[in-house]
């Protein structure tokens, strides 16, 4: 079990149940902070030559601290740092190599699996070089004979995904950065500014810089690279993500209600990248996050509106998952993901009125939800163009979608030549499919969940059904994917709230009706912290 303890500066916050948001957010100290560690740049030297420029702002300076030996080393200048990645021949090659035990689209999964190896009193960790994997922990495992010897024991136990990843590098990035004429290398280095901005530069692409608050520190990653890692206060962490999850028009109450969600998603999903000592990453895989550039009075006054304040359920951070549209309905978890259901993340009509009752007519029967999916007006999604989606792919196509997440899924199954007729088995109710059959050359396998979405171009959510199509041939040509919606579906739906506050509802009602049964709290111990068991 892993725990991830509280951060230490909210315990001056008190407990208090609010009636209201702006009313009641004056009572928080303004002056108090939590400091995030988010990876803005993941993979620094993936590519040779990589390059990122640092610039202060007018009138200011760039501080650099690194450490040679046990002596603390600190340059000072006003211009542009440019850090550099170089390939170093290494004198003999070293061996990099990690027993995987799977590859997962999402984080969800891979620590659903992660859960499953701890259970056996194997011990692992969860990494992200491209697509989420679990590993045999590398301290634990950490020979060539540990790692093979451990990897027979479980291939005959049955297990057949695992394998071993073995990479013999001869050359390694570095980084290294020049001042006044003399270049510098060091695998750690801290950038501070005096006013605690800094101006960052990838790739050297004119418009590609981005405005950061706080430090930035340049780091080793767990990949052989090096990950930027931009250390901000959490409520400036919001700054930078409100205007693109929601954007800066969304009226008053969603944006204070995707605020109140940001905050408590962020707080509750510190642990991501605790393989690379950060915590959470800048792009979809966790909340997008591009720094000051797209700030707007906006976003700022639903933040400063809800400062401080986290959704809970039973004194705990809810899971506070949320998509962009939901199609009608929103998912339970476990519709999406393994292991055992949130109490608040239900299956709920989104619309302002009662037009279909869930608990009379099922969408796991596939004839309601058919019904239900050729329903387009009376719900708070239905002016949005991703609300209802109808896409035609021939079986080509859909065997080479298939094919490459096969591939990486290092399935057996990617051998298949022809995909012959796709079926779905079984839906949940809320009518996300659990289980489509796939009958190809090869034989018959299923994927389950989420995996339906990865291993498709065409269905936005796991909400749609099949349709063959013939095309006036006696052969199927391929099928026609007729759904709704655009994400995973759990949560709130962003184009939703937006319908509600339209309507007059506010944040909290908006809310406590995407996720039933919680309570919008401020900050403290009080508040358990999440538990990784």
């Amino acid at each position: 079990m892993n725990t991830f303890f509280w951060p230490s500066a909210y315990k001056i916050l008190t407990t208090l149940c609010l009636l209201g948001l702006t009313a009641a957010s004056s009572r928080v100290n303004n002056n108090q902070d939590v400091e995030l560690k988010i990876g803005i740049v993941q993979r620094f030297g993936a590519t040779p030559t990589a390059k990122v420029q640092l610039t202060p702002n007018q009138g200011d300076r760039l501080q650099l601290k690194w450490t040679v030996g046990n002596q603390p080393q600190t340059l000072v200048t006003a211009n542009p740092v440019q850090l550099e990645t170089v390939m170093e021949t290494l004198p003999q090659p070293k061996i990099q190599e990690v027993v995987v035990l799977g590859d997962f689209p999402t984080f969800e999964t891979a620590e659903d699996s992660s859960r499953h190896w701890r259970s056996q009193g194997i011990e692992v960790e969860i990494a992200q070089p491209e697509r989420w994997q679990v590993w045999a922990k590398r301290d634990v495992y950490s020979t060539p004979l540990v790692r093979r010897l451990f990897l027979q024991s479980i291939q005959v136990s049955g297990q057949k995904l695992p394998y071993l990843y073995t990479q013999i590098l001869k050359q390694v990035p570095r980084v290294s950065w020049e001042i006044k004429g003399k270049r510098y290398s060091q695998n750690y280095l801290e950038i501070t500014t005096g006013k605690n901005l800094i101006r960052v530069n990838q790739g050297g692409k004119t418009g590609n810089t981005r405005l950061f608050a706080g430090r930035i520190n340049l780091q080793p990653n767990a990949y052989g690279t090096y990950s930027l890692v931009n250390k901000v206060p959490l409520e400036t962490y919001l700054r930078g993500v409100l205007p693109y999850e929601i954007g800066t028009s969304a009226p008053k109450a969603s944006l204070e209600a995707q605020a109140v969600i940001a905050r408590t998603y962020a707080l509750r999903n510190l642990r991501r990248f605790a393989i690379d000592d950060y915590q959470l990453c800048a792009d979809t895989h966790c909340q997008v996050y591009d720094g000051l550039n797209g700030v707007a009075k906006t976003t700022d006054q639903a933040i400063a509106a809800t400062r401080g304040m986290v959704l809970t359920y039973n004194q705990e951070l809810v899971d506070a998952l949320y998509s962009s549209t939901t199609g009608g309905v929103t998912a339970s978890f476990s519709d999406v993901w393994n292991r055992e259901d949130r109490p608040y993340l239900r299956p709920v009509i989104d619309a302002a009125v009662n037009i279909w009752n869930l608990s009379e007519k099922s969408l796991a029967h596939e004839k309601n939800f058919r019904q239900f999916i050729n329903l387009e007006k009376g719900f708070n999604e239905s002016t949005w163009d991703v609300f209802r989606w109808h896409k035609q792919t021939s079986l080509e196509d859909i065997t080479k979608d298939l094919q490459k997440f096969l591939r990486l899924k290092k399935s057996p199954y990617a051998k298949l030549k022809t995909v012959e007729a796709l079926a779905v088995t079984k839906r949940s109710d809320s009518g996300r499919i659990l289980d489509m059959a796939v009958k190809t050359d090869i034989g018959v396998f299923t994927l389950h969940k989420d995996e339906v979405r990865s291993a498709f171009a065409a269905p936005c959510s796991t909400l749609f059904y099949l349709q063959p199509i013939n095309k006036g041939k006696p052969d199927v040509w391929g099928y026609a994917f007729i759904g709704g919606g655009l994400g995973h579906g759990v949560g709130l739906s962003q184009t939703g709230a937006q319908n509600l506050a339209k309507l007059g509802w506010s944040s909290v009602k908006i809310l406590h009706f995407y996720y039933p049964g919680t309570q919008l709290q401020l900050l403290s111990n009080e508040i358990k912290p999440f538990l990784n068991n």
